[in-house]
């Protein structure tokens, strides 16, 4: 018997979708939701939403108001669609065939809105059920969508057109498939540049957007096309629609990407076209996306130089695109002085744990943070209707009103500017020289703001053509820093920040007073500017300039330390962020210049007072804590007087953070916590251990409560990577510092120490991350082996078959490798004996990975003990024998390096026991290069 609605029950649903979406009555929204929530594993309630949303004879019969239909047929479209993505694999065939005719027929709607949810519901569909429980689906989309019977209607056109644009997105892959046989892409994509040839431009535009989704694939039914996809995009250039043209950049630059070679025969074409786009000033979106070509274009080694015949072309319109627009300028003009104002919650971002580098006890660097003017292009994906059940979309009010924090024309064609400097240097320079003579004393403040914008564009890629000018420009700069409009003074701060490396390392002393002290005191003074975006942009120029001067600041940390004081006792809360990394970055690059005890007590009364009236819940203690970690790095032990509150602090928000996990578990109504609380706490435990001496260190750890290794073995099996990474980290720095406090605890630490090694138990979406963890496992696993010795007795198999994994497995980083074999030589140290079976199965990749490795206390240990596993198997070198004498005279070229005793004597050993055992040596000898054949001869008497 077929399904048919109840009036009765429709009123009550309907009443219950009208209420969510309500804003009115919190109470009756509250309860809606809890309803809604309720009902939807219900298949009839799933068939209810999907006749509503179709606005069946019974809904339409309730007389609704053309609002209210338009609000409950969208509520409905939104829960039927997390129904759907919960519950629909439960749900009988005929609810699903039911459902699927509705929301099909909607698709012809005459409201566009609804068009739009109707197609969200079916690419949901798709996504739940698949490509083939649905066959029909696909062909009938793309026969209404190319009009195959030239009697459908607009409406139904641009529905079906919209649909299978949101299926081509959330379907990528799976359209991509092979169903016997045969590939729905294959056919998808020709039929879709047929119906870009579509009268309706909606259609149009839809069209080329769903083969965009397929184009960074580069799959082989986008190989076939590509080609036809080029030629239909070289006519839809002229399309009159901007829709349509906004598509075609976004083509071109997808197409840049993935096949550079396609793009550079037509570069002049494309110049002209992209630049004419770039300037309609109608439609801003439009120029946005041409903008984005042109940066595509200039991070493209294989692309890039064809741009080079075209920057007298491409520069001028990238210059005319970086001055604000008219509405911008509104926003900004006399922008007040707020110094004093508290801020309002809606202006502070949500913080979160740096990224950090893995421990590396090998050759490997960190890379610096840079300070490019790049920023992340918006995704072009529009998932508007994308939302959970009870939500609707809300303005982006707080992004527009803040104009320099969207991704816009100015920005992108500032990064486009930027990257073109870098690539073609003085080139760019030239063509930028007229419009900075001409604009950087207009007398309107976008021209000057514009061209200072340029300025800090070019400073990295064209610093030598522009070094001849920077004694006369650098004073302006300054004295633009007192420009009566804040936004000047903004942008100020940020282009001396850009040459801040070349003030700081000029090599006369004169030249330095004339420009770096000027320079650096000028952007200090602004971190005190009447205007907080002007304070924050001098800090964030500051911290800038902490990078590049690095150690030539040591002289003048008095002052700055001073204004930094200055500074947390006039900020409001939003600004105190970017002041904590100052501090942070003054500490990192200056280190123990800081430990003069009149600085000390300058600063850390100004942090300490700050960090009292910061709460254990707020985010403001994550950068807060990451700024404490660098301090107390470099104040080493002269950080005791603070340590004891700050350790303790951190052991009660682990605790709490770990409860509150726990409850979040057990119950849903409780939040899970944010993990950068565990990450920083974790940190903060790691600076302070190894900046205080081992004795003091060890006091905090024994006296905390609850206990120090109890909380961190809970942390060691934390869901989260980032925490887990902190964990490991820490645990080799309580073996380096406090191995008298950790070694009651192996017993309980070692296992998951083990398990963490193991490759098998990472996921695959976490793959970056997770080899951070194993990375610093890793090294944790050798600093406890080589001071636990023999008590590593019961582990080593164990901990043998993990490392044996991760050298042995070719997509492991090297760095996690080198890691991996430095803690395997270190186990070799006092286990060798356990490990000495085992010698001919690792001894080829050890020698191979720890060749390059940088020599160091850690790369000795290894070597030492690997030294001795070979002593008690020596028979095992066998396949690798004259990679074991290459390493050994690498080591007598180091040996004048900080090496550990007894590594020599260890290396002597094992090399006069193989001359014995060789029968005819000195022709074995001939097969090494000369170099190490003498090298070996005089530092072993071989």
């Amino acid at each position: 018997m077929a399904w048919r609605p109840e009036k009765g029950s429709m009123q009550e649903l309907v009443g219950y979708l009208k209420d969510a979406l309500s804003g009115h009555d919190q109470n009756a929204q509250r309860y809606a939701t809890m309803m809604l929530g309720q009902a939807k594993s219900s298949p009839a309630t799933a068939n209810y939403l999907a006749y509503i949303l179709s606005d069946g004879p019974i809904f339409r019969d309730l007389g609704l108001s053309p609002a209210d239909n338009i609000l409950v047929r969208s509520s409905a479209a939104i829960n039927l669609k997390n129904t759907i993505r919960a519950h629909c694999k439960a749900f009988p065939e005929s609810n699903m065939a039911y459902i699927r005719s509705l929301v099909l027929s909607t698709l012809q709607d005459p409201i566009s809105q609804i068009r739009n949810f109707a197609g969200s519901v079916i690419s949901e569909i798709v996504q739940k059920g698949g490509i083939l429980a649905w066959p029909e689906l696909l062909p009938e989309l793309l026969a209404l969508a190319g009009n195959d019977n030239s009697n459908v209607p607009e409406d139904a056109q641009e529905g079906a057109m919209s649909a299978l644009a949101k299926i081509c997105e959330d379907n990528k892959q799976s359209l991509d498939k092979d169903y016997h046989g045969q590939r729905p892409l294959t056919i998808i994509i020709p039929k879709l540049l047929d119906i870009t040839s579509s009268p309706n431009a909606k259609v149009r535009a839809f069209a080329l957007a769903s083969i965009n989704a397929f184009l960074p694939q580069l799959s082989q039914a986008v190989v076939a096309s590509l080609d036809s996809v080029l030629a239909r995009l070289f006519h839809l250039a002229n399309d009159p629609s901007d829709s349509v043209r906004r598509n075609v950049c976004r083509s071109f630059t997808q197409i840049v990407d993935v096949a550079p070679d396609k793009v550079r025969p037509h570069m002049g074409g494309l110049v002209d076209f992209f630049v004419l786009q770039q300037r309609n000033i109608d439609d801003p979106d439009l120029a946005l996306d041409a903008a984005e070509f042109w940066l595509s274009v200039s991070e493209n080694r294989r692309v890039c130089p064809s741009l080079a015949p075209y920057l007298g072309q491409i520069v001028p319109v990238l210059l005319e695109s970086m001055v604000y627009d008219e509405e911008d300028i509104l926003r900004l003009e006399g922008d007040a002085d707020d110094a004093d104002q508290e801020d309002r919650a809606e202006d502070l971002k949500p913080q979160f744990a740096a990224t950090k580098t893995p421990r590396i006890a090998t050759n490997g660097h960190a890379a610096a943070n840079g300070d490019s003017v790049q920023a992340s292009p918006s995704n072009h994906v529009n998932n508007d209707d994308d939302l959970s059940e009870g939500e609707i979309e809300e303005g982006d009010d707080a992004a527009a009103a803040n104009v320099e924090e969207r991704w816009n024309l100015r920005k992108c064609s500032a990064a486009a500017l930027d990257v073109l400097a870098s690539n073609f240097h003085g080139a760019v320079f030239a063509v930028t020289l007229p419009y900075l003579t001409e604009n950087l004393r207009h007398r309107d403040w976008p021209n000057r703001e514009a061209a200072v914008l340029a300025i800090g564009a070019v400073a990295d890629g064209c610093m030598d053509a522009v070094t001849p000018h920077l004694p006369n420009l650098v004073p302006y700069l300054l004295s633009l820093l007192e420009d009566q409009e804040p936004v000047i003074r903004l942008i100020t701060c940020w282009a001396l920040g850009r040459y801040s490396a070349w003030a700081s390392h000029l090599q006369d002393p004169n030249d330095k007073k004339r420009y770096f002290e000027p320079m650096m005191e000028g952007i200090l003074n602004k971190m005190l500017d009447k205007n907080k975006r002007v304070q924050e942009a001098a800090a964030s120029a500051f911290a800038n300039l902490e990078e590049k001067a690095t150690r030539c600041l040591e002289p003048y940390c008095g002052p700055i330390v001073r204004q930094f004081v200055q500074c947390f006792a006039r900020y409001k809360d939003r600004n105190m962020f970017i002041l904590y990394d100052c501090v942070q970055t003054l500490a990192e690059h200056v280190g123990p210049a800081l430990k003069k005890q009149e600085l000390i007590d300058t600063l850390m009364p100004a942090i300490i007072q700050r960090w009292g009236k910061v709460s254990d819940q707020s985010q403001e203690i994550f950068p807060l804590l990451e700024c404490l970690s660098y301090v107390a790095t470099a104040l080493g032990g002269d950080f005791a007087p603070f340590a004891g509150p700050v350790f303790a602090r951190c052991i009660r928000i682990i605790h709490q953070s770990l409860e509150q996990y726990v409850m979040s578990v057990n119950n849903d109504a409780f939040d899970k916590p944010n993990k950068d609380f565990l990450v920083t706490s974790l940190d903060m435990l790691s600076a302070i251990i190894q900046a205080l001496d081992p004795d003091r260190s060890g006091e905090l750890v024994e006296t905390s409560q609850p206990r120090f290794f109890d909380l961190l073995l809970f942390c060691m099996e934390d869901p989260s990577n980032d925490v887990r990474q902190s964990s490991y980290a820490l645990l080799g720095d309580c073996a380096v510092n406090v191995f008298h406090q950790l070694q009651p605890f192996l017993p309980a630490l070692i296992p998951v120490l083990v398990q963490q090694l193991d490759l098998d138990n990472m996921k695959e979406e976490d793959i970056d991350q997770g080899f951070s963890v194993i990375n610093n496992a890793c090294w944790s696993c050798g600093e406890i082996a080589m001071r636990e010795s023999t008590g590593m007795g019961p582990h080593v198999e164990q901990i043998y078959q993990r490392l044996l994994g991760i050298i042995s497995n070719p997509e492991v980083p090297t760095s996690v490798n080198e890691n991996a074999v430095i803690a395997l030589g270190r186990l070799g140290v006092d286990c060798s004996q356990t490990l000495a079976p085992h010698l001919m199965e690792f001894a080829k990749p050890f020698l191979h990975i720890i060749g390059p490795v940088e020599y160091t206390d850690e790369k000795a240990d290894a070597l030492l003990g690997f030294n001795r596993i070979v002593e008690r198997n020596p028979q095992s070198m066998e396949s690798c024998l004259t990679e074991y004498f290459k390493t050994s005279a690498a080591y007598a070229r180091h040996s004048n390096s900080a090496f550990r005793g007894g590594i020599l004597e260890s290396f002597y050993t094992n090399l006069i026991g193989y001359k014995n055992l060789i029968p005819n040596f000195e022709l074995f000898l001939q097969q090494l290069p000369a170099r190490d054949i003498e090298k070996l001869r005089g530092s072993f008497n071989l």
